[in-house]
């Protein structure tokens, strides 16, 4: 891959900004955006601790890759794994350069290869119609890398959240009323972010940052299993819960929720008309919802809860 921080070539240009290294937890948690005014103004999602994310470097074990078709033409979608989470990411259908380098991954995935992926990507964002953000990432590079580089990618994340943690730390401890107060507590760079992201979140517990840090350096360093690869299957070792079952309920209904709500926003935006069951798959796994979690969740809502039809095979709408 490219360098990380290119410069735009002629002053008629916006320069092309730096690619942050960003793990799932907190990106994904992100629901504040800045977007750009002008034509050459970069868009921003901001995290609760303050990271502006134009661009990202991020990196794990692939989880999920298809191709799908669309009028606009051959596009895809996928999933990359790290010890926090699941980025989503895209191949757009004007991005054919990238085109066939994803066939490439795709037969690999399908053939049961599970490998390390390091991806530079720019932020995308949906909303759904209650307000609420789903971020993934527009692929613009991406290379399979082996366990040496994947663990320093795992440091570089690692460093550059704990530094954002450590400034988030410092900042509840400053008056929000003026934006200079944070200039003694705040890195320089992240006082716009930090000021931003403190005056749209509510209070969050911080630590759970520093659990996915620490999940990170021990899988980098060795302490935890490390990433265990049997011939062509990478399989990255994250550490276990006790697997109880309220627990697993919890995440089960969690998923569902989420799933949910996108499927009756998206239902609702059509006032009415049919919508086919692809589309409606599409849309949750677009807002980071696993394609089986879809699949099961439009089940229920026909059966269970009713709260869905099927007034034609494969295309649904709101239940009367």
């Amino acid at each position: 891959m490219g360098d990380c921080s290119v410069i735009g070539r002629t002053t008629n240009r916006r320069v092309r900004q730096s690619a942050i290294r960003i793990f799932a937890q907190e990106y994904k948690g992100a629901s504040l955006v800045q977007q750009g005014i002008g034509e050459y103004d970069p868009s921003f999602v901001i995290t609760r601790l303050g990271a502006k994310v134009n661009r990202c470097l991020v990196a794990g074990v692939i989880d999920r890759l298809e191709r799908r078709e669309s009028e606009s033409g051959q596009q895809f979608f996928g999933q990359i794994r790290d010890p926090t989470g699941e980025h989503y990411f895209s191949v757009a259908s004007f991005q054919p350069e990238l085109h066939a380098e994803t066939e490439e991954l795709l037969a690999r995935f399908e053939s049961g290869d599970r490998f390390l992926l390091a991806m530079i990507g720019r932020a995308r964002w949906s909303e759904s119609d209650d307000g609420g953000v789903f971020t993934s990432i527009r692929a613009e590079d991406f290379t399979v890398i082996d366990q040496d580089r994947y663990k320093l990618w795992l440091v570089e994340a690692a460093d550059a959240t704990l530094r954002r943690l450590e400034a988030y730390t410092s900042s509840t401890e400053v008056d929000l009323a003026s934006e200079g107060d944070f200039s003694s507590e705040v890195p320089e760079d992240l006082v716009e972010g930090m000021t931003l992201a403190r005056g749209h979140y509510s209070e969050f517990d911080s630590e759970v940052y520093r659990v996915g840090i620490l999940r990170a350096l021990s899988l980098a360093s060795g302490r935890s299993e490390s990433i265990e690869m049997e011939g062509d299957i990478a399989e990255e070792a994250l550490p276990v819960n006790d697997g109880s079952k309220e627990e697993k309920g919890t995440l089960e209904q969690i998923g569902e929720a989420e799933a949910r709500d996108v499927i009756i926003g998206l239902l609702n935006s059509r006032n009415g008309q049919l919508v086919e069951y692809d589309d409606i798959v599409g849309a949750c796994t677009s807002a980071g919802v696993s394609r089986e979690e879809a699949e099961e969740t439009i089940d229920y809502m026909m059966g269970s809860s009713k709260e869905i039809m099927e007034p034609r095979f494969g295309f649904f709408q709101i239940a009367n």
